[in-house]
């Protein structure tokens, strides 16, 4: 019987480009959600128009989606493995 070598090497899911990419996704996702945080009022019989202003509306969720767009781009890439 010939011996196999049975070394484990171990072997990430992604190449290093896959993973950058990923890591500028999750960026996009949580400025996108610090961007939404906020606007509140302390007395809650106060209503604070502030909180429907564009970057709470328009901004910080069109972010959320470009980095969920980047992150299926991540996993969906070829590596080059």
């Amino acid at each position: 019987m010939k011996e196999k070598n049975t070394e484990n090497k171990h072997q990430f899911l992604f190449g290093k480009k896959n993973y950058t990419i990923m890591l500028i996704g999750l960026v996009f996702i949580i400025v996108g959600f610090v961007l939404m945080a906020g606007g509140g009022s302390d007395n809650p019989e106060i209503f604070n128009e502030e909180i429907y202003n564009f970057r709470r509306i328009r901004l910080a969720p069109t972010l959320v989606l470009i980095g969920l767009g980047i992150e299926i781009y991540a996993i969906m890439a070829k590596s080059k493995k």
